[in-house]
């Protein structure tokens, strides 16, 4: 009988050991082989900030923008090009049938002639107009840097809209979501009051029937998810899984809101008329314009040319008044006086060009006007919406709950809880859009004011 007892005590001991082998030496590699594999699982995610510097690094359409400034950077050299000397360099080598001598034996026309040289010459208008080009060429870079930070601005803008409608998306599916569990609680207490004889089988088939609604309306929000994921992935140049997470919300001064309305407006109208880059280009474009017609106007200037030339020349056989070499220089005066009213019609065109940018400026300024008053009024009834539909979802919870609790004890009928779902079910999708709309209209009102892009480099930095 010990015999026996030592061996179940050495079996035991033996068991023990090796569950302390096991937890020792197999455990982390387990451990490890879950991390990897969880490691591998997981999928970037981004917040709107980062969403913002990949595309502002990333987007083609921000390049091509980034590419029309490399393009007037070189139309300042092409202009600047004008103003220098041009050195060129010229030879020939001429070989003759035959050649010819005169009676006398001087040579007419040698076997073979040979000539090069180098040659300098500058040509410019005697108004400077040559000076104007290249003062429209620098303008030019400048408008092309306000037209990239409005490209910028209003790509963000897109990048933020696409955002907020993954986040409303995926608001979206969860209370979807909750929904079906909410109703399939719903059914499953018709299921046991139908089974003891409480209510008919009209109640547990209406909950199936709003069941089923409720798994079509989260069948819907994934695909819409999805839908909305691909559509932000392609304007933010993201490969790949990816998901994005909420951030704080976007604060707004109350002061510029709430300050009796017409004095906000104005102060972000100001702000909009000093900020915004479409105006800043097109006040270059009005100096542009009136740089042009002083550019048309110097065509009735004459032109002066200057030049400088070294020549070489040899010839086999040689003329006995053959001139090896020479340096000469010389000025040319070119005055056109009749080509058939050619500038005139070119002036006429610049002066009507330099009316057309004003006109445009004037128009975008009162744009920009109404841009800044809608949104604006937008943020103002946003936020006055959230307010209201925080309130709605907190009845409308409450509600649900009282409900559910009557029928429950028979007080309430199916149609009751359905009413009261559905009520709760709209509510928090208003409250999700009026919450989302709340943000974007942040960021129109920053956008509208020119403020957008400098208030994203000041949050990355």
């Amino acid at each position: 009988m010990s015999n026996k007892r030592s061996a179940i005590g050495n079996q035991q001991l033996i068991n023990t050991l090796l569950i302390l082998f096991l937890m020792i030496f197999i455990q982390p590699v387990f451990a490890e082989s879950i991390d990897s594999r969880q490691s591998a699982d997981t999928v970037p995610e981004y917040s709107l900030d980062d969403l913002y510097k990949i595309a502002i690094e990333c987007s083609e359409r921000i390049k091509i923008s980034g590419e029309d400034v490399f393009i007037a950077e070189i139309g300042k050299d092409k202009a600047l090009s004008v103003l220098l000397p041009k050195l060129s360099a010229f030879g020939s080598y001429i070989r003759y049938t035959e050649d010819k001598v005169s009676s006398s034996g001087s040579v007419i026309q040698p076997d073979t002639s040979m000539s090069w040289g180098l040659r300098l010459d500058q040509s410019i208008y005697l108004n400077g107009r040559e000076l104007t080009a290249f003062k429209i060429s620098k303008e030019n870079i400048e408008k092309s840097r306000y037209d990239l930070y409005a490209v910028k601005e209003e790509y963000l803008l897109n990048i933020a809209s696409s955002y907020y409608d993954v986040l409303r998306a995926k608001k979206s599916l969860e209370i979807a979501k909750a929904n079906v569990e909410r109703l399939t609680k719903h059914r499953d207490a018709a299921v046991v009051r139908l089974k003891v004889g409480e209510v008919t089988k009209t109640t547990l088939l209406r909950a199936e029937a709003e069941l089923s609604g409720a798994q079509s309306d989260e069948i819907r929000s994934k695909n819409g998810l999805v839908l909305v994921k691909a559509v932000l992935a392609r304007l933010a140049g993201i490969d790949g899984s990816y998901d994005i997470y909420d951030i704080k919300e976007i604060a707004v001064s109350k002061e510029s809101v709430d300050d009796g309305g017409t004095g906000a407006v104005e102060s972000l109208k100001a702000t909009a008329y000093s900020e915004r880059a479409e105006l800043k280009s097109l006040e270059l474009q009005k100096k542009i314009g009136e740089s042009q017609v002083g550019y048309v106007k110097g065509a009735y200037w004459p032109t002066l040319s200057i030049e400088g030339v070294y020549t070489g020349k040899d010839e086999d056989p040689a003329s006995a008044f053959l001139n090896k070499e020479s340096i000469y220089g010389g000025l040319k005066l070119n005055f056109p006086f009749f080509e058939g009213g050619l500038r005139k019609a070119e002036v006429r065109e610049a002066e009507a060009k330099k009316r057309q940018i004003m006109l445009a400026y004037e128009d975008r300024k009162k744009s920009i006007g109404i841009e800044v008053e809608n949104a604006y009024l937008e943020l103002i009834t946003q936020e006055g919406i959230l307010e209201k539909f925080e309130t709605q979802v907190t009845y409308a919870e409450d509600n649900y709950k009282a409900i559910t609790k009557q029928f429950e004890f028979g007080l309430a009928n199916s149609l009751d809880v359905m009413d009261a779902n559905t009520l709760l079910v709209t509510a928090e999708r208003q409250l999700s859009d009026a919450r989302y709309n709340y943000q974007l209209s942040v960021l129109k009102l920053k956008r509208v004011t020119g403020t957008l892009l400098k208030a994203v480099i000041t949050n990355s930095d």
